[in-house]
C-alpha cells in the first residue's frame, strides 16, 4: 500500500477488510466501521463516499499489491517454471498474509451485483497473468502442452484449498 495513503484512511480501509472478512460485506455497516475506527460518519465520508467505494478500493488495493508482487518476481527470471514457482509461492504468501483479503474477494466472486463481477474480472485477470506463463513455458518446451487456461485456473484454486 502507497504511503500517500493517510493515516485515518488507512485506519478505515483496513478495519473494514478485518469486518467485510469476518461479518461478510452485507453484515457489515458503515456505522459500525466508524464506531470501530472511532471516527465521524463524516471524516469517513471525507475519503470513501460509501461502503461499495471503500470495498471497491480494498479489492483494488489487494490486487495491484498481487501483481506488484508477480511483476517484480517474475522479472528476475528467465523460465517459465521459475516464473510459475515464484508465483505460486507469492500466491501462498498472499494467502496466509492477506487471509481477509482473499476471504472478501472470494466471498463476493459469485452474484451479479456490480462488486461481485468486478471481483470475479480480478480472479480472471489474475488467472490471465498466470495463463501467459503457462503459455510462454509452453513455446519454450519447458512445460507439457495443454490448455493454460485451465491449468492457470486450476492452479489458482488448487491453492486456495
Amino acid at each position: 500500500m502507497g504511503d500517500a495513503m493517510n493515516k485515518t484512511k488507512r485506519k478505515i480501509f483496513e478495519t473494514s477488510m478485518k469486518l467485510f472478512a469476518k461479518k461478510g460485506y452485507d453484515a457489515t455497516s458503515i456505522e459500525e466501521i466508524t464506531a470501530t475506527v472511532g471516527v465521524a460518519k463524516g471524516t469517513l465520508y471525507y475519503h470513501f463516499s460509501s461502503k461499495e467505494e471503500i470495498f471497491n478500493f480494498l479489492v483494488e488495493e489487494g490486487m495491484k499489491l498481487l501483481k506488484n508482487s508477480i511483476d517484480i518476481k517474475i522479472s528476475k527470471s528467465d523460465s517459465a517454471i521459475d516464473k510459475l514457482r515464484a508465483v505460486i509461492l507469492i500466491q501462498i504468501k498472499i494467502i496466509t498474509k492477506y487471509e481477509d483479503f482473499m476471504t472478501i474477494v472470494l466471498s463476493q466472486i459469485w452474484g451479479y451485483e456490480p462488486r461481485n463481477i468486478m471481483c470475479k474480472n480480478k480472479v480472471i485477470e489474475y488467472i490471465k497473468t498466470v495463463e501467459d506463463i503457462i503459455a510462454e513455458g509452453m513455446k519454450q518446451g519447458e512445460i507439457v502442452e495443454g490448455d493454460p487456461g485451465i491449468i492457470a485456473s486450476r492452479n489458482f484454486w488448487f491453492n486456495l484449498r
